[in-house]
């Protein structure tokens, strides 16, 4: 079965962006050892998770990016591009971007049936309500945390949406130059979808 990841940038406090929608508080001058860290991750997948929001921004900038062969993270531009991309909306019908399809149906029941498919890992990138409710219907089996030096005090969370505890386990943790510290919890077996 394959795994699905989940990589998002957060507060101390648990927040993945201000009350207002800020996200001026997030660490971006990443050193290499961070960037070789996310290159990691990302090896071993061939489908990435999306909501509608985030995909606008992120599908496109990763289009551009891939665009400039002479830039050292062009490889890595060049993967997020070429990656089969799957942008989950009950608004939109149909993708216009090259690698990526729209799901619209049951969230669980599309997640489990990629999962069930035949691949390599699966990775999501936050939009909060649609990272919020792969948390609720517990369907990531791997949690990359990337802690910022900030405490925001109020904001968006992702953790907002479980009816019951979820029992996770840490696996890894490391701290980056930049300020960022990464926690990796998986679930636990008795958890395993």
């Amino acid at each position: 079965m394959r795994k699905l990841k989940l990589q998002v940038q957060t507060s101390i406090d648990g927040y993945i962006s201000g009350a207002n929608g800020e996200m001026d508080w997030m660490v971006w001058n990443w050193d290499e050892e961070l960037k070789k860290y996310v290159i990691g991750i990302t090896d071993t997948v061939d489908c990435i998770l999306l909501g509608r929001k985030l995909a606008e921004g992120f599908i496109p900038h990763w289009a551009e990016a891939a665009k400039k062969t002479d830039d050292p993270e062009a490889p890595f531009a060049q993967k997020m591009s070429e990656t089969q991309k799957i942008v989950f909306s009950k608004t939109v019908q149909r993708s216009d971007w090259s690698n990526t399809v729209v799901a619209s149906g049951n969230l669980v029941e599309e997640i489990t049936a990629l999962k069930n498919q035949l691949g390599n890992d699966i990775i999501a990138y936050g939009g909060g309500m649609f990272v919020s409710s792969l948390i609720k219907n517990n369907l990531i089996d791997e949690y990359h945390l990337f802690v910022n030096p900030c405490i925001l005090g109020s904001g968006m969370t992702i953790f907002g949406g479980p009816e019951q505890r979820l029992n996770l386990t840490l696996s890894t943790t490391r701290s980056f130059d930049c300020g960022i510290a990464v926690l990796c919890y998986q679930r636990t077996n008795a958890e395993q979808k």
